[in-house]
């Protein structure tokens, strides 16, 4: 996959054409309303791009899982009106995502509006990727922009299919994302560190095993560390810990030392007998946990030494909090280091991108997302990422910008 052959629409004449625009529109939605509407703020300047440009803007997105067909309560239609109110002009709705409904709308469009379909998986050929399906979205547009990276690792009729019946485009939004990960793992500025965190190890493994050859330090927490520490013949008490993986975490430590990763883990621990808010909580050094404790987040001492680490670094990559920062007190390591990294960045000292749900989350709660050179708010295709892997949508746009469709 040859990431330099993608094709943007910059320069392209689109005046009249019809662009369907592969955008991800699965939001929260509660009693109809959209309730964190980040994703559809950061898709809507790349939408009236297109349309100043001249564009019939067509975009199609999933909602949820259907699981039967059509269901008013995963309908996109309150998304289409929230699109709308943040990109301050009308957005139409079509009722279908093929069709004559959907062909009708579009239509009736002129040039420089936008216009929303239903649900893609409402119909069983979008996750199929039904050839036939594909062709019945393509037969709408006149040109495809694929601008959801959170899709990407799909092989969808939406992401993948519509590229061999249309010219195909990747997006600014895809573009931006893509250019933050290569700069992290492909071509980084040196030092790089890699902050990874979460539950388990066993979630993880093709992340660890790809990144100790990709980065410098490799700093663990969360529950995975206990894993770890735990393969080193250190007592974790009840802490959250997979004993059936020590041979692993012996493997990934082995497979650092041989290709030049420093592995850098949790020395103290904030520990409780108590996994609830508020629980009386110290601190200790990891091999002194008791028996009835667990860990809970990283101690100062912890915070400290990858403090230091990070003020070395040039690049970080961030996924995965460093304890269980939903539940106070036990997010205060999680935080620190989130500020470090921002301080270092504003400073013009660090490039740092994160990605992940819980990633985000932390980062929100610490205050600083805005000061990362780069948030993704990519789940799955965003760790496919960190796995090495292709995903099949950026494969599928490298191909058509190869062959010219």
């Amino acid at each position: 996959m040859n990431l330099d052959t993608l094709k943007t629409t910059a320069g392209l004449e689109l005046t009249g054409k019809r662009v369907l625009v592969r955008a991800d529109l699965n939001v929260p939605v509660a009693e109809g309303r959209v309730t964190d509407a980040t994703r559809l703020e950061r898709l809507v300047p790349g939408l009236i791009d297109l349309a100043q440009r001249g564009a019939k803007v067509i975009v199609m997105s999933h909602f949820g899982r259907p699981k039967n067909g059509p269901d008013a309560a995963l309908s996109l239609a309150p998304i289409a009106t929230a699109l709308g109110e943040i990109a301050g002009r009308s957005v139409v709705f079509a009722n279908d995502s093929i069709g004559d409904q959907a062909a009708f709308v579009i239509a009736g469009m002129n040039n420089g509006t936008i216009a929303v379909l239903e649900n893609l998986r409402f119909h069983k050929g979008e996750e199929k990727n039904d050839p036939d399906f594909a062709s019945e979205l393509a037969k709408l547009g006149d040109v495809f922009v694929s601008d959801a990276f959170s899709c990407a690792h799909r092989a969808h009729a939406s992401t993948d299919g519509i590229t061999h019946h249309l010219p195909s485009y990747a997006g600014p939004l895809l573009m931006e994302e893509i250019n933050a990960l290569r700069t992290a793992l492909e071509k980084p500025e040196r030092p790089t560190a890699a902050v990874v965190g979460g539950a388990k190890v066993s979630t993880k493994i093709p992340v660890l095993m790809n990144l100790v050859g990709k980065v410098d330090k490799l700093i663990i927490g969360g529950g995975m560390a206990n894993t770890f520490l735990q393969a080193q013949g250190i007592a974790v008490g009840k802490s959250l810990a997979e004993p059936e993986f020590h041979a692993t975490a012996r493997a990934i430590l082995d497979e650092a030392a041989a290709r030049g990763c420093e592995i850098v883990l949790p020395i103290d621990a904030v520990i409780a007998s108590d996994f609830k808010a508020g629980a009386d909580s110290s601190v200790v050094r990891v091999d002194h946990v008791p028996n009835e404790a667990m860990i809970l987040d990283v101690g100062p001492d912890s915070v400290a030494r990858v403090a230091a680490v990070l003020a070395t670094c040039r690049t970080l990559l961030w996924n995965g909090p460093m304890g269980a920062f939903e539940i106070s007190p036990f997010g205060e390591g999680t935080f620190a280091l989130a500020r470090q990294a921002a301080d270092l960045t504003r400073a013009g000292k660090l490039v740092s991108v994160a990605g992940g749900g819980d990633t985000v989350a932390a980062l929100n709660a610490a205050g600083v997302t805005a000061d990362f050179t780069y948030v993704s708010t990519a789940g799955g295709a965003f760790l496919e990422w960190l796995e090495g892997k292709d995903l099949p949508g950026i494969a599928a746009l490298a191909r058509a910008s190869s062959t010219g469709c």
